[in-house]
């Protein structure tokens, strides 16, 4: 009987860890800048803030850094850009967890600060 107990107590426990995280909405950005260079502003932004660019690619648009110590933040930017106006998400995770946009509100003023005032 106590095999049982146990068992299912196990199981109850690990049951719990299958559960999926929240998906949240990136936060986005609008700026006056081609995408190269919006995507270069994130990774300054990122690296003055402590952050580790893990990888970085101009042709797809896309960078990815964590946080160099505890908690271990990771943030995924993409930019998306035609010209010389670039639209950037971000997003932000934590041991697997998604983060709520407003995580981001202090990297994404310092972007904009990088890169110049956001477009109308």
């Amino acid at each position: 009987m106590s095999r049982l107990l146990g068992a299912l107590l196990l199981l109850g426990l690990l049951a719990g860890c299958a559960t999926p995280s929240s998906s949240l909405p990136p936060m986005e950005l609008s700026v006056d800048a081609p995408g190269p260079r919006a995507l270069e502003a994130s990774a300054e932004a990122l690296m003055a803030g402590g952050y580790v660019v893990r990888h970085a690619d101009a042709s797809l648009g896309r960078l990815e850094a964590v946080f160099s110590r505890w908690p271990g933040y990771r943030v995924r930017v993409e930019v998306e850009g035609e010209g010389d106006h670039s639209r950037l998400r971000l997003a932000a995770s934590r041991g697997g967890r998604t983060l709520p946009p407003n995580t981001l509100e202090a990297l994404a003023a310092e972007i904009l600060a990088r890169v110049g005032p956001p477009s109308p």
